[in-house]
């Protein structure tokens, strides 16, 4: 394996030069890098990454922890810090949690040992105080999609309850008045600003909500479903229902459909998320766009910012929007 000081003998340059040059920590006439550039590949010269790292005092890869890379969601989000930190030389150590706190509090053990620059974190459960305690202790952390209540740290959220507040009016436009709310984890950041949402819109419609009509749990296809059929074997059904994600939405359609009834025909629905599959659900789901790729590629320029020493904003909102589809109409006569 040639050596960055044979390099530097057939460019003529010092050793100093050449790794200077690598790192573009200096500008040199045409002449002189080309000379080093045609010496490289004349030796087939590999930088030494570990040696490298060393000398920096960085490792050049940031932590991401999700919990659950299968979920459309999560993927996509972390498919765009995988590209926006291969733009700028960083590799990303992956773990998929399942949020299982020994897990998440394994990935925060990495970045104490250095095997990792920064961390970005996502959970999709509510913290018992052990997550915010231990997180205390570190830096170079940024929080996505959901918050860890007392700690300070750079965090990127949705418009969570305005988004909501758009999902539920979508419904009392179409002229629905007894709208349930099946949405997520009742301590979950995400799940407590989407039901505000889903107040606000009632309220400003003079709307009273029945708390009979609301029921929180995971965010997933089996909760949904579970949810809605105990609300179908109700006296008075609702006509619609804001489901807290789509994954919850899937659940509502199966349990309307197994009781002989149909969306929109019978049932209205609006999700939160506009997962691929969305559109391609029968009727296509109405349901609020999350800016998933823009939440990782902001949420790795924040982390980087961390690790360069600058100041990021402290709390990041990105917009959502209505994607309206056919899960909508009118309520029956």
């Amino acid at each position: 394996m040639s050596t960055i000081n044979e390099v530097a003998i057939m460019a003529r340059v010092s050793t100093t030069t050449v790794s200077r040059y690598l790192n573009n920590r200096i500008d040199l006439p045409a002449e002189t890098a080309a000379r080093i550039d045609a010496a490289i590949a004349a030796l087939d010269y590999r930088p030494n990454i570990l040696a490298k790292r060393l000398s920096l005092g960085r490792s050049e890869a940031i932590g991401m922890m999700t919990p659950e890379i299968a979920n459309p969601f999560f993927a996509e989000l972390a498919a765009a810090v995988e590209d926006e930190a291969e733009k700028h030389g960083y590799s990303v150590l992956m773990s998929s949690t399942g949020g299982n706190r020994e897990r998440e509090l394994a990935s925060l053990r990495r970045l104490k040992d250095g095997h990792v620059d920064g961390l970005i974190m996502m959970t999709n459960r509510p913290d018992d105080g052990s997550l915010a305690a231990t997180l205390h202790h570190y830096g170079h952390i940024v929080l996505i999609d959901e918050d860890i209540p007392g700690v300070n740290v750079p965090k990127i959220f949705v418009e969570n309850r305005e988004g909501a507040r758009a999902a539920t009016r979508h419904l009392i436009e179409a002229g629905h008045r007894r709208i349930a709310h099946i949405g997520g984890p009742a301590k979950l950041f995400s799940a407590i600003e989407r039901l505000a949402g889903y107040r606000d819109a009632m309220a400003e419609a003079g709307i009273t909500v029945d708390d009979g009509d609301i029921r929180q749990g995971e965010y997933s296809r089996e909760f949904g479903r579970a949810a809605m059929l105990d609300m179908l074997a109700g006296a008075e059904p609702p006509t619609a229902v804001f489901a807290g994600s789509d994954f919850i939405a899937i659940g509502i359609m199966e349990a309307v459909r197994s009781k002989g009834l149909g969306v929109p025909q019978d049932i209205s629905l609006v999700g939160f998320d506009d997962m691929p599959f969305a559109d391609l659900l029968a009727p296509g789901l109405t349901t609020i766009r999350q800016p998933t790729a823009e939440l990782g590629r902001i949420g790795f320029g924040t982390l980087k910012a961390l690790i360069d020493k600058t100041s990021p904003p402290e709390l990041t909102r990105l917009p959502v929007a209505l994607v309206k589809r056919n899960s909508v109409a009118p309520p029956r006569s």
